[in-house]
């Protein structure tokens, strides 16, 4: 296979490297960092190997077999796909088709109805400012809610500078929203309604079916990203009655920098291009596809229809194998978000009595994302926790476990273990949680300022 004559190139040019066999953390390149025989050195932190990846909100590792599919495109079958006077651009352009079938068949689409974009971010604003710029003379109002991820909150506020008025709905503490609320402010200029499918952060999936309903009988545009949905839970463009969809390829063990966006063609949805250029995908998107990564995507598309519902039932045992484990042995574990409406490779947990940033540099044998946001002058607890509704000093301590197709039972109870150790050696220089030990209710307790 190709992919193992690449691996086999990659070890044979660096036979010091010690490469950690196949997982979460696909290992297969060597690593960037200077791996001594004894751990891995990066950025002045020395751990004992390669961490255990548990990081798949952020991104996944290449399905195997995704990459196989992809090299022929950068080695023999380079063509330029638009190129139409000979066989180079013929073979790209049929590679292009094929996979843009591929991406509309698992989402309930026609292949028509997919563009070809750089990822969801991309989509993303094209589907926000681009839909509002082309019904700008009728439709100045959006809705969207406060935990959508930042390339949708940024987009919001731009529009926001060129006069368009946004409302940004609450959520529940289980981070769904109000559909009655919904229903309430929507009005007549109202020109879209953007939720996300399922939520970056915290893995809670919204009542789409419900959105779409209401949508539909206001004949109001509804787009959602689906960055996080995509090849992890059922997706039907039609059932949710979605105009527009936002999706990624490294999300889905393809590869990135690439994405598609899905614009219903009936009843058509319109969108004013926010690139110029040579007019591909029918003018909304200019610039050459990219055909490995186009390829790529929709190999790892057509993966996930066949494997979606094995590897659904595989990572949420594993799931709970995590969260069951830490709590066997802890106390004062909260599990941000809605458990009944999950995904379940997703798992933010709060971990009482213990400072978030602490409790990531201890775990720094474990790859795994904070919901906390460091910015180079003060540390703030997440938009989207503060959003839920939870405590600040709970949302400093969230850490998110993102569990995928290639995570192992080994690789699980390694991290349970690792995370109840430093917990346990955090709380112990804790003097709250001693008070809290000795049954002493912290929250009455009047500081003195001094």
């Amino acid at each position: 296979m190709a992919s193992q004559f690449l691996r086999q190139t990659l070890t044979k040019t660096k036979p010091s490297t010690i490469i950690r066999r196949f997982s979460t953390a696909a290992a297969v390149a060597s690593p960037t960092g200077y791996e001594e025989p004894t751990g891995v050195t990066m950025k002045g932190v020395k751990i004992s190997g390669r961490p255990l990846y548990l990081d798949m909100q952020a991104t996944t590792p290449v399905d195997p077999r995704v990459l196989d599919s992809m090299l022929p495109f950068y080695l023999s079958r380079y063509g330029n796909p638009h190129s139409r006077t000979h066989l180079y651009g013929w073979e790209s352009e049929t590679a292009v088709e094929t996979a843009r079938a591929q991406v509309a068949a698992l989402i309930g689409a026609s292949p028509k109805e997919i563009v070809f974009t750089s990822g969801a971010t991309e989509s993303n604003n094209i589907s926000v400012k681009g839909v509002m710029h082309f019904y700008k003379e009728k439709k100045r109002h959006v809705i969207t809610t406060q935990t959508e991820h930042k390339c949708v909150l940024d987009s919001c506020r731009h529009l926001q500078q060129e006069g368009f008025e946004v409302t940004y709905l609450p959520v529940g503490s289980d981070g769904l929203i109000d559909l009655d609320r919904l229903r309430k402010e929507i009005r007549p200029d109202t020109g879209l309604v953007s939720i996300m499918a399922v939520n970056n952060e915290i893995g809670v999936v919204q009542p789409l079916e419900e959105i779409g309903k209401i949508c539909k009988e206001f004949n109001v545009p509804f787009h959602t990203d689906a960055a996080q949905a995509l090849g992890k839970i059922k997706v039907d463009v039609e059932k949710w009655n979605v105009s527009l969809m936002s999706l990624s390829g490294h999300k889905i063990y393809g590869p990135k920098g690439v994405g598609a966006l899905y614009m219903r063609r009936r009843p058509r949805i319109r969108v004013e291009p926010q690139m110029n250029g040579g007019g591909q995908e029918r003018g909304i998107r200019s610039g050459t596809v990219p055909t490995p990564l186009v390829v790529g995507m929709g190999a790892a598309c057509e993966l996930a229809m066949k494997e979606m519902e094995y590897d659904e039932k595989r990572i949420k045992g594993l799931q709970e194998r995590l969260l069951n484990g830490i709590r066997e042995k802890i106390d004062g574990v909260v599990v941000n978000g809605s458990m009944d409406r999950r995904y379940v490779g997703n798992l933010n947990l709060s971990f009482a009595y213990v400072e978030g940033e602490s409790l990531l540099m201890g775990l720094k044998e474990v790859a795994v994302s904070s919901g906390s946001a460091c910015t180079s002058a003060s540390l703030e607890p997440s938009y989207v926790l503060r959003a839920l509704g939870v405590d600040e000093d709970m949302a400093h301590t969230s850490i998110r476990f993102g569990i995928g197709r290639f995570t192992t039972e080994e690789e699980i109870d390694k991290a349970v273990e690792l995370t109840v150790k430093q917990v346990e050696k955090l709380r112990e220089m804790s003097p709250l949680y001693e008070m809290v030990k000795e049954g002493i209710d912290i929250k009455q307790i009047q500081w003195a300022q001094h």
